[in-house]
Order: C-alpha cells, then sequence, then structure tokens
C-alpha cells in the first residue's frame, strides 16, 4: 500500500527526512512522534501535497509526487487544519464525493448520526469540532484504499472521541490501510496497532504491540531499579513502571505514552530486544 525508500525532503536550509525508509500494508497504523518531527510533513508526502527532492513514496501503487487521478481517487487526506467552502454538507457531498468510486452515502450517514452532525446544516455556520466530525465522516465514507488523518481527534469533546474510536474501527478492513497521526496517544489507545515512531528524520519503531508484549513485560516496583535491571523506568505513583525482558513479569499491559516515552529514550536497545525474541 505504501512503499518509502531512502525518501529524503527539506525546508529551505532545515533538513528533515534523509533516507527515511518505510512499507506499511493494510491496517490501522499510528503515526507518533514529537513536535516538529515531521509526521504532517511525512502525510503530505504520502498524499503528493509535498513533493519529496529525493528517493520513492509509492501509494496504493502509484508514484506519489505525479498526483495521477486515480491515486487521488484511491488516497483521502484530512489534515488537522482545513478550510470549508460555504454549502451545505449535502451539497459538500454530491460536489466531492464522485472523486471516491467507492463513496457510500450510507456509511456516511450512519457516521453523522453517531457524531449528531447534519449534513443539511451550511459547514460555514458549524463549529471546529462539528467541521471535523463532518470530515472525518466523508473521509471515513470514501472508503478509499488509504486514509491518513492528522490529529483527528483535536477539536473533539470527550464523547466525541469515544465515537471517532468506534468509527474508526467500523471503517477498517482488510484491503484499508488507515494512517493516524497524533500526539493525543491516550485517545487513541486500544485503537491504533501496530504503532509507527518518527524521529530525527528516520523511522526508529515500526512494530505491533504484540511484539512488544511477546519481548517485554511491565514491572511496578517500591524502588528505582538498579542499572541494567529494566530496559526503561518511570517514576509513577506508588514506585517506579519497569519494562523487563518477557519472562521476568508480572503481564501488564503497555500503554502507548509508556511506549512512546521508552522508544525515544532507547529504541536502538529497544530493537535489538524486539528483534532478537522474533528470531
Amino acid at each position: 500500500m505504501i512503499q518509502i525508500r531512502d525518501l529524503s525532503f527539506s525546508y529551505e536550509k532545515k533538513k528533515l527526512f534523509s533516507g527515511l525508509n518505510l512499507e506499511l500494508e493494510p491496517g490501522l497504523y499510528g503515526l507518533l512522534g514529537k513536535n516538529g518531527a515531521g509526521k504532517s510533513s511525512l502525510l503530505k508526502l504520502i498524499a503528493g501535497e509535498l513533493f519529496r527532492h529525493g528517493g520513492e513514496c509509492m501509494a496504493a501503487g502509484y508514484d506519489s509526487g505525479k498526483r495521477s487521478p486515480m491515486m487521488l481517487s484511491e488516497i483521502y487526506y484530512l489534515p488537522e487544519e482545513f478550510d470549508l467552502p460555504a454549502m451545505t454538507g449535502d451539497r459538500y457531498i454530491e460536489s466531492y464525493s464522485p472523486f471516491y468510486p467507492r463513496f457510500s452515502r450510507d456509511f456516511f450517514d450512519e457516521c453523522a448520526a453517531e457524531f449528531e452532525v447534519s449534513a443539511v446544516q451550511k459547514l460555514s455556520t458549524m463549529s471546529y469540532g462539528q467541521k471535523k466530525k463532518f470530515m472525518i465522516a466523508f473521509g471515513l465514507a470514501t472508503w478509499s484504499s488509504i486514509l491518513l488523518l492528522d490529529e483527528p481527534t483535536n477539536g473533539l469533546d470527550i464523547p466525541s472521541k469515544s465515537q471517532f474510536r468506534r468509527l474508526v474501527a467500523a471503517g477498517a478492513s482488510d484491503e484499508r490501510l488507515i494512517l493516524v497521526s497524533t500526539h493525543q496517544v491516550r485517545d487513541m489507545e486500544n485503537l491504533i496497532d501496530p504503532i509507527v515512531i518518527v524521529e530525527d528524520g528516520k523511522i526508529i519503531f515500526n512494530h505491533t504491540m504484540e511484539d512488544v508484549t511477546s519481548s517485554l513485560d511491565l514491572v511496578l516496583t517500591d524502588k528505582q531499579p538498579a542499572e541494567g535491571e529494566a530496559v526503561y523506568s518511570e517514576k509513577v505513583l506508588g514506585g517506579w513502571l519497569c519494562a523487563v525482558k518477557s519472562g521476568e513479569g508480572s503481564g501488564r499491559e503497555f500503554d502507548l505514552e509508556f511506549l512512546f516515552n521508552m522508544v525515544i529514550s532507547c529504541s536502538d536497545s529497544l530493537e535489538a530486544i524486539i528483534d532478537g525474541g522474533s528470531k
């Protein structure tokens, strides 16, 4: 679905990516990284809204930089910030859905009803949260092969975030790749998997939670572990939460925030443990 090889990209004098490699098959992925790591830029490169300076970027079998009509009909990209025309939701659907041959009005209506947004209303009169929900519903209903969502839960209230998780799960399929870029990791718990993490212009992590839990366990101890006793540890209420090599722990579940901090802190040693466990 997505094949990126030796990709390079810079903003004027700021180098963002150099030799970036990533290959993704259908699934529901999370794209994580620090602010400024290049998550939004990577989505735009995949969607053909930015043009790489070197390497290869293929999406749904097409060169993303060429922005062919066939490729664009297979990709739906929802940026964090967007402008909508002064028309009703129904008119928007009538105007833009023909670009997506598998668009389902029934599924859009199902999503809109869950989100409690009306296609009869003028888009310009909606709040930012309502606009975001309308566009998420539209993106899901395109049934595009690749769905790219950049910070989709920003602007959503707590009930809407729960609705978002249910609808994205319903919009996933064995033939669809959904890539969600976010720093709101708690909003994505139990939804995104595998996890892709970008740092310093490289993909430093691309694994499923099963890869992690089959190689590492979490334990809670009442004192800080000595050097070498844990792969990674954090001070938490009640003691220290430690990631240790599999077989030494109690089977606690990893949360995304802990996983992200662990990867950023010790990606090389973590990769060695996971790769060693998978051989």
